[in-house]
């Protein structure tokens, strides 16, 4: 606690703009690797992303979602093709 008031203390400015930044690219991690992994859901996930950043679990889960979209279609078609 004493390091975050000596920060806001010392007015270093450029440096909270870049821990704000990291903490906004970390809560919204997930959405963004939706872009990539699991496209059709991207709006859901990034929703889910606002709160989900609250809980450890939560955010974790959303992250999980985020990263398995093609995995499960993959799997998916196989088990079609297989009956």
């Amino acid at each position: 606690m004493d390091l975050i008031d000596k920060v806001l203390i010392s007015e270093n400015y450029a440096f909270i703009a870049l821990v704000l930044v990291g903490v906004v690219v970390l809560w919204f991690l997930p959405a963004m690797l939706a872009l990539i992994f699991n496209r059709k859901q991207f709006k859901l996930i990034a929703l889910a992303c606002i709160p989900a950043g609250l809980s450890f679990i939560a955010w974790g889960g959303v992250l999980v979602w985020a990263i398995s979209g093609r995995a499960v279609a993959k799997y998916r078609s196989k088990e079609d093709v297989e009956n």
